[in-house]
């Protein structure tokens, strides 16, 4: 399994010959989803779903298969009949030949203010990889390799730190970190990696990793 790195919070799963592609969003490469097999969105913010990225993949592959929550589904579903699939927590499925389980209803609180919106995350294949959203969700199985949000206005450095803690990966990789500028990277990395009691690892956007 090859596991590439894409701007922000997408990255790219390769197995088999088989092409999954997770929130290729609006702070993401333009092309971070064109050769997809199967493109997976986790919630409607437009770092995760960028609409015109989601079109040029279906309509550069035919056989390509979305699969997302009912508020993302509702906005692209009618362009593509019978190719995008509404999912929700607890919902199984095959996509691009990996096994997905899905986990988690809610965003995180971003401020008590602002109404929470629905998020869901992906375990792939067991947990050989679990994707989490914008949500501190735990799955109730083990995780390989944690995509690990480290940078967002919804999340604390501290929160990041107990979350891996709380799943306790084989490894984690950093997510969600367009913000995070070069001068903040070296402290993350040192706190996250000291305190978290995993592998904690980061892939510049293109590179790959094998699983």
């Amino acid at each position: 399994m090859k596991l590439t790195k894409k701007s922000h919070a997408c990255v790219r799963v390769e197995k088999d010959g088989q092409v999954l592609v997770i929130d290729p969003g609006g702070f993401s490469e333009e092309d971070a989803a064109l050769g997809a097999d199967a493109i997976l969105v986790t919630h409607e913010h437009a770092d995760h779903f960028d609409e015109s990225r989601l079109r040029a993949a279906m309509e550069d592959n035919p056989a390509a298969r979305i699969w997302t929550l009912r508020s993302v589904a509702e906005k692209i579903a009618a362009a593509f009949p019978g190719r995008v699939h509404t999912v929700g927590h607890g919902d199984t499925f095959t996509a691009a030949g990996f096994d997905v389980r899905v986990h988690g209803e809610l965003h995180a609180v971003i401020h008590p203010d602002i109404p929470r919106i629905t998020n869901v995350g992906y375990l792939l294949d067991g947990g050989k990889i679990f994707h989490p959203g914008d949500a501190l969700t735990v799955p109730d199985q083990p995780v390989e390799t944690l995509m690990l949000p480290v940078m967002a206005p919804w999340n604390k450095i501290a929160e990041v730190i107990d979350y891996v803690r709380e799943v306790r990966p084989q490894r984690a990789y950093d997510i969600h970190d367009a913000l995070l500028t070069d001068l903040a990277r070296p402290i993350y990395d040192h706190q996250i990696g000291a305190l978290g009691g995993t592998d904690h690892q980061r892939l510049a956007p293109g590179a790959s990793a094998r699983l």
